[in-house]
């Protein structure tokens, strides 16, 4: 799921698992030896772990991935495992993704957002 030939995939910026406050890197590029990943995404790599386990970890509360160009709908990979949690834990459709063709978010992913918002913090989040 971690993926370091894309250069407009984030998981290494100090805004997603890349926040270290003893090692500083530059807000943006691909991991390197100039560049090294920094904070929970360089243990994250070191010790093998990948995103799902991430996304597992993170059930039963509800997340959406408002995927832009990064992240088409074959991501929804990675989101299966917190799916599959979810049922363990006694809640279903807590998982969402929406796409869009570019990365910068439009009118109707802010919509789409916003009614998931809604639903999980303005009605508590009752389940279908």
């Amino acid at each position: 799921m971690f993926d370091e030939t894309r250069p407009n995939v984030n998981y290494w910026e100090p805004w997603y698992l890349g926040l270290d406050p003893d090692q500083k890197r530059p807000r943006a590029g691909v991991p390197s030896a100039d560049n090294p990943r920094t904070g929970a995404y360089r243990k994250m790599v070191e010790t093998g772990r990948d995103l799902h386990e991430l996304h597992a970890l993170i059930a039963p509360r509800p997340f959406l991935v408002s995927g832009g160009s990064e992240d088409p709908p074959a991501r929804w990979v990675a989101l299966n495992h917190a799916r599959a949690v979810n049922p363990l834990l006694d809640h279903t459709n807590r998982v969402a993704m929406t796409n869009r063709k570019a990365h910068a978010p439009t009118e109707e992913s802010n919509t789409q957002q916003h009614a998931f918002f809604d639903h999980f913090l303005k009605t508590g989040g009752s389940e279908p």
